[in-house]
Parts: structure tokens; C-alpha cells; sequence
């Protein structure tokens, strides 16, 4: 199964997303979506799964929960939008921790990339795709593409948007 993740697209939607992502069986958001028109185009392309982000109104909270827990080839996924890092994770993603324990973390929030083992706490996989949008104080804009495999997690690949700020130019 190949999996396309993304988060913080804050209402815009590269269009090379649907480029990297056409391979794939899903579409993870992460949050902050921005705008219905993305979840929209996203959801007429491919399956899509997601949360709500703090920038989010009450439209799109009305189609996406805070979190997510999901379970695709036998590997369990928890997706929220704020979930803080390994071992300095926020009150309700802890709290959620306690109750599933997943074989991966998906979250945004942070407009940081970061992929890791947090073996200490929970023996998972801590996955962020950094930022999607052109909104934000990244410089980069980032996706994720994976594939899961009978319960492993493979070919996790990085994809590179471009800059942020070349995505505003004429905006």
C-alpha cells in the first residue's frame, strides 16, 4: 500500500502533489488543512485521511477529528495535527499514548520535517511531513511518500517542494 502524507497546506494545494501522489492508494493530511477546496481536490483524487489543525474553521472540523487512528496492513497509525516530539509530547497526545499505542505517529503543526524512532517511550515511528503551503516560516515545502508492506514500513521517500517563498511569488 503507498501512502502519500502531507500537513500545513494552510488553503493552498501545489498541484505537483497530485504529481508525487499519483501512485498512491491514500492521502494523509495532517492538519491545517486551510480550506475546503483542498480536502475536495484532494478527496477527488485519492482516499483521503485526516485531521483538523488549529487553523482550521468549523467546516473542516466537521469532517475531520482531532485524531485519527487508523490500521492499513496490519501497522496501526495515530494522525493528529499537534502532537509535540518524542519525549516532550503535549497533555492529549501523551494521554492518547496511554490508550493506543500505534505503530506510527503522523502529525504537522511544526512546519518542521522530522522522521524518527521514538524506541524509549513507545516503540514507533514519529513522522511529520513538515509544510505543504506557501503560509509559514519554513523554507522548504515537504511531502512524504511511503509504502507499507505486510506490516513494515518501506521506501519512505522526502520530497522536496521548493521554497516557500517561491511559492508566493505573484501572489
Amino acid at each position: 500500500m503507498k501512502i502519500g502524507i502531507l500537513s500545513d497546506t494552510h488553503g493552498w494545494l501545489d498541484p505537483r502533489i497530485l504529481h508525487h501522489f499519483k501512485d498512491c492508494d491514500e492521502i494523509w493530511h495532517a492538519g491545517d488543512v486551510g480550506s475546503m477546496a483542498v480536502i475536495d481536490e484532494l478527496a477527488a483524487f485519492k482516499p483521503l485521511i485526516g485531521v483538523y489543525g488549529n487553523i482550521d474553521n468549523n467546516e473542516i472540523r466537521a469532517v475531520f477529528p482531532e485524531f485519527r487512528m487508523i490500521k492499513r496492513e496490519g501497522v496501526n497509525i495515530l494522525i493528529t495535527h499537534i502532537a509535540g516530539t518524542p519525549k516532550r509530547y503535549n497533555k492529549a497526545v501523551f494521554d492518547k499514548l496511554k490508550e493506543v499505542i500505534p505503530n506510527i505517529l503522523v502529525c504537522g503543526h511544526s512546519h518542521i520535517l522530522k522522521v524518527m524512532a521514538d524506541k524509549q517511550n513507545y516503540n514507533m515511528l514519529y513522522v511529520n511531513p513538515g509544510a505543504a503551503g506557501k503560509y509559514g516560516f519554513h523554507k522548504i515545502r515537504t511531502i512524504i511518500r511511503f509504502e507499507i508492506n505486510q506490516g513494515k514500513m518501506e521506501n519512505m521517500e522526502v520530497i522536496e517542494l521548493g521554497k516557500r517563498s517561491a511559492a508566493t511569488e505573484g501572489v
